[in-house]
C-alpha cells in the first residue's frame, strides 16, 4: 500500500511539473485577451499555444520569474512590430499590439541575392515578428517545427496563424548571424565578447531590440522604436507581476 501511494505521489508530482512548464500556466486565455485588447483576431490564443509548444524551452526554461520575463519580452518586441497604437489611444498605446498582420505602406520584395526567390512573390514583414527577407523565409520554413515551403508560399505567414506564430518563435529561439538568440539573452545565457562590451552591448532587454532591429533603434540616443518596445514590455511585466530587470534600452549600443 505504501509503495502504491508513493507511485501515485511521484506521478502527481511529475504531472504537476509538466503542467507548470507549459506556457498556458503563465499566459491564460483571459490574460492573453487582456494583454492584446485590440489585436487582430487572426492572432488566436490557440495558435500561440500550439506554436509555443512546438519549440522546446520557449517560455518553459528556468524558474517562474524567468519564464514570465521571457514571455513578457517576446510579446513586448512582437507587439511593437505589429502595433496599431498611438498617443491617447483607447486603453493606451500599449494595448494595441498584434493589430497588423502584414507590413504596411507598399513594402519592397526583400529578395536578397544568394537566396532563392519565387517569381511574383514578396518577402516583406508578416506575422508577430514581421518576418522579412527571403533568407529568413527560407530558414524558417526549413525549421523542423515548421517544415513548409515559405519561399513559394510566403503568404502562409499571414494566413495560417500557427505558422505565423511559429516563424516569430523560430526567430526568437535562433541565433541570427553574429547575434545571439533573443531566447538566450533573456535567460541570461549570453556572455558578451570583448567587442560586444566595447560596443556597449550588454545583457538585457535592450540587447534583444538590438538583435531584432538594431540598425534603426540602437546607438542613436533615445529613439521612438526602442521606447515603444520598452513600453510594451513594461506593461506585460506589470500584468505578470515581475520587475523589469536592467539594461532595457539600446540607445548607447552600437548595432550588431
Amino acid at each position: 500500500m505504501k509503495l502504491y501511494a508513493a507511485v501515485l505521489f511521484t506521478l502527481a508530482f511529475l504531472l504537476g511539473s509538466a503542467i507548470a512548464q507549459d506556457v498556458t500556466e503563465i499566459i491564460s486565455r483571459d490574460l492573453y485577451e487582456t494583454m492584446l485588447k485590440h489585436r487582430n483576431r487572426f492572432y488566436s490564443y490557440d495558435a500561440f499555444v500550439a506554436a509555443a509548444r512546438s519549440f522546446d524551452g520557449f517560455g518553459t526554461t528556468g524558474d517562474l520569474i524567468t519564464r514570465k520575463r521571457e514571455l513578457a519580452a517576446f510579446f513586448g518586441q512582437t507587439s511593437h512590430e505589429t502595433t496599431g497604437g498611438w498617443d491617447n489611444a483607447p486603453d493606451g498605446r500599449y494595448a494595441w499590439g498584434y493589430y497588423f498582420i502584414e507590413e504596411q505602406d507598399n513594402p519592397p520584395a526583400y529578395c536578397d541575392p544568394g537566396w532563392p526567390c519565387a517569381s511574383g512573390k514578396k518577402y516583406y514583414g508578416r506575422g508577430p515578428i514581421q518576418l522579412s527577407h527571403n533568407y529568413n523565409y527560407k530558414q524558417a520554413g526549413d525549421n523542423g517545427a515548421i517544415r513548409r515551403d515559405l519561399i513559394n508560399n510566403p503568404e502562409l505567414v499571414a494566413t495560417d496563424a500557427t505558422i505565423s506564430f511559429k516563424t516569430a518563435i523560430w526567430f526568437w529561439m535562433t541565433p541570427q548571424g553574429n547575434k545571439p538568440s533573443s531566447h538566450n539573452v533573456i535567460l541570461g545565457r549570453w556572455t558578451p565578447s570583448a567587442a560586444d562590451r566595447a560596443a556597449g552591448r550588454v545583457p538585457g532587454y535592450g540587447a534583444i531590440t538590438n538583435i531584432i532591429n538594431g540598425g534603426i533603434a540602437c546607438g542613436r540616443g533615445p529613439h521612438p522604436s526602442s521606447g515603444d518596445r520598452i513600453g510594451f514590455y513594461k506593461r506585460y511585466c506589470d500584468l505578470l507581476g515581475i520587475n523589469y530587470g536592467g539594461n532595457l534600452n539600446c540607445r548607447d549600443q552600437k548595432p550588431f
